[in-house]
Formats: C-alpha cells, structure tokens, sequence
C-alpha cells in the first residue's frame, strides 16, 4: 500500500509561495524544510515573480536572514535588546546578476510555468550556522519566544542598503534541521555505577543499557535496568527520566528539562543481597510536555508539525561545545531511591533524538503519512492525480503556516 501510494504523490510537486501586500512581486519556495547533512546543507531555492511596469529602474533583492533571541520580549526596557537579527547573504534578483546560476530541477519547473518575468535566486546557509530551535513559552508570556529562526526577505529598492516598504517586501519563515545518518550504528550505550553508604559495608550497583544510541522523534526508548544490592539499604523504588539539556550559548545559560518519565515500585524493595533486572519504555513527545515552559522544540511553522527539538550534531572532530545557537542533547537518567538516610543513586546515558535520515525506509513512511494529512487537509485531489507537465505544480499559501513571522 505505501509503495502505490509513494507512486501516487510523485506525480505532484508541492511549492508555497507568498505575495507582497501590494501584489507585485511573489516569492516560490520549493520546501521549508532544509537539511543539514553535517557535511553540506541543503541550498534554498526559490523563484521570485515581479511585475517588471512597477520596478521603474528599482530591483529586487532577496536576503537570508537569521534572528537569535536569547531573552525575553516583554523584559527588553531601555533601549536594551535581547535578540539579534543578522543578515547571512544577500542576492539582487531582479535583474538577474548570475545569468548562468545552476537551476534545481524545482526552478526549472517553475521558471517553465510562471513565464518571462520569473526570476531564481539561491542561498547557502553558513558552515557551523545554528539549528532552529524554539524554547516553548508559558501562557502568560508576551512577545515572539526565545530561539533561533530563519527567513527569506525579498524586497524591492533602489539599492541594497535602502530601508524595505513593507508595502513591497515579503518575508518567509523557514527551517534548518539536522536528521540522522544513514546507519544507527551498532553501539549500545550504557553506564554503570555504584554507591557506598557511612557506616555500612556494601554497595548498591545499577548498570543502565539503552538498546540503540539513535531514537527517531516518537519512537519508544528502552531502558534496560540491573540492580545489585550488596549493602545493607534497601531500594525502594526506581524512576526513569528522558532530559533534555538545553544550552543558549549567547549567554553561557543551561538548564534541563524532564519530557518523560515513569516511576516504579514493582520488584521494590530491593532488598539486602537481592537483584533485579528491569525495562523501563519512554516515548519523549512534545504534545506531552505542552505546559512545560523552556523545552526546545524544533523550529515549527504550523502547529500540527511541532517536535521535541533535535540533538545537535556537529562535524567529524569538533567539539559539541563549539556549536553556537541553542544546543540541545539528551540522556536517560534513572534514580534509585535508597531511603531517607540512603539517598539516591543516579546515573545519566546520553542519546541521539533526530528525525529519520532522508531515503529510509522510516522517511519514506513519515513522509507519506504526512502527504495523506496534507492531502486530507487541504483536498489536493485534482491536482494530484493530474499528468499534465505544466499543470503538476500545487501551491500553498505561505501566510497561513508561517508563526511569530519577523517584520
């Protein structure tokens, strides 16, 4: 059934777009989402459409622009700012300065489709440039919430230093997302430790296994538990936890958040000279932890596409420490509750959370369960099943998806 399908949606090709507010120019961007693949990013292309009558000897300029606000809108007073908006390239458009730019297979359609005053452009995101992420925010907080987002501004001026009309401009929300390697590798990550007692012979031992060191969002991670109890305490109950560690690097802040856990007494207590051996199974969702204020989500546009954010990934030999943005990673921490005199015993294991690597078979199946929504949602029926070359192109309104757009 997913094979017929996949054969199916092939046939259209999905591009939003979005329109200035006084009509003369619209921007066409093939996808929203665009990937970091650790060694390349993909390139964001797109086509710009302008009515040539109303440049009057004007052009038309696109910029990639990155907003990182690192503090909260409603706590800016005195002219103190909390973000920072940074132009991260800039291409004059219209006209056209690359005549022999190297065209996407996406800007070739819509170059064939949308006629002569059809213009591409394309950008490439900087080596090392941050992730979206978005820190979710409480009910009663004001103003856009603290994150790294990205967007494409097109504008019409008489040079590239000439303050935007928002009458003639038009900006478009995107996403820069990391997903997972191809292979998952075949490491299990685990951790062992032990804790002594004061005046008390013996130790308790916990050793934790995770069964893979990658998790896909929404797929269920194992925790495998052994206990030894060689002292003279008793272990009352265990409890598993899925943290998120959120780093901002603009400020040198942390701080970590719970998105699952699940505590148990079956088995407790864990007598002296006993053992026991456990499976704790947590799904980490973001539709979980909707009340929780400060868990990093991946950048959303929609409401129906929100994530736990993804674990950032960086190059063969860096260190984690030199990503900039929000950095964000994960453990699995299990607590032994050893008593009000024993204390606990804690023990972390990192992992990876990231979207399944484009061309598996795990896409391949997120991906055709997201067009079937799409299509229910937005009854593309006609258009899909359409075979006309020029006619197999479905646009989508960009103003209805965008969130928290920036001026």
């Amino acid at each position: 059934m997913l094979d017929y399908l996949s054969l199916i949606f092939v046939v259209a090709v999905k591009v939003f777009k979005k329109t200035t507010p006084n009509g003369k120019v619209t921007v066409y961007l093939g996808k929203r989402d665009f990937i970091d693949h650790i060694d390349y990013c993909d390139p964001i292309d797109g086509v710009v459409v302008v009515d040539t009558d109303y440049l009057k000897g004007r052009k038309v300029y696109s910029q990639l622009v990155t907003t990182y606000r690192y503090g909260r809108e409603e706590d800016e007073v005195m002219g103190v700012k909390f973000s920072k908006e940074m132009v991260v390239g800039t291409e004059q458009v219209v006209p056209m300065v690359n005549a022999k730019m190297e065209l996407t297979p996406v800007q070739e359609k819509l170059l064939k489709k949308l006629g002569p005053n059809a213009f591409p452009f394309t950008f490439n995101f900087p080596e090392m440039s941050p992730s979206s992420v978005t820190l979710q925010a409480n009910d009663d907080d004001q103003g856009k919430p603290m994150g790294v987002e990205y967007c494409v501004r097109t504008y019409v001026a008489e040079s590239e230093e000439q303050k935007s009309h928002k009458r003639s401009s038009v900006t478009l929300a995107i996403k820069k997302l990391q997903h997972a390697p191809a292979s998952r590798g075949r490491r299990l990550p685990s951790s062992l430790v032990s804790k002594g007692f004061t005046f008390s012979n013996g130790k308790i031992s916990l050793e934790v296994t995770l069964d893979k060191e990658i998790y896909y969002h929404g797929e269920k991670i194992c925790a495998n538990i052994i206990v030894s109890n060689n002292s003279r305490k008793s272990v009352r109950n265990i409890r598993c936890m899925v943290v998120q560690h959120v780093e901002i690097t603009m400020i040198n802040s942390q701080f970590s958040r719970h998105v699952a856990s699940l505590e148990s007494r079956e088995g407790c207590p864990v007598t002296p000279g006993a053992s026991l051996s456990k499976s704790f199974y947590l799904v980490p969702l973001a539709r979980s932890n909707k009340d929780v204020r400060g868990v990093a989500l991946d950048g959303h546009l929609k409401e129906d596409d929100v994530n736990l954010a993804s674990s950032t990934l960086v190059t063969e030999g860096k260190c984690p420490a030199d990503a900039i943005g929000i950095v964000v990673s994960y453990s699995v921490r299990v607590k032994l509750n050893c008593g009000t005199l024993g204390g606990e015993l804690v023990t972390d294991v990192p992992f990876k959370l990231l979207h399944p690597a484009e061309g598996s078979v795990e896409k391949q199946r997120f991906n055709a369960m997201k067009k079937m929504q799409s299509i229910e949602r937005h009854r593309y029926e006609n258009s899909l099943y359409t075979n006309e070359e020029e006619d197999n192109i479905v646009f989508e309104d960009f103003a209805r998806l965008r969130m928290n757009e920036p001026e």
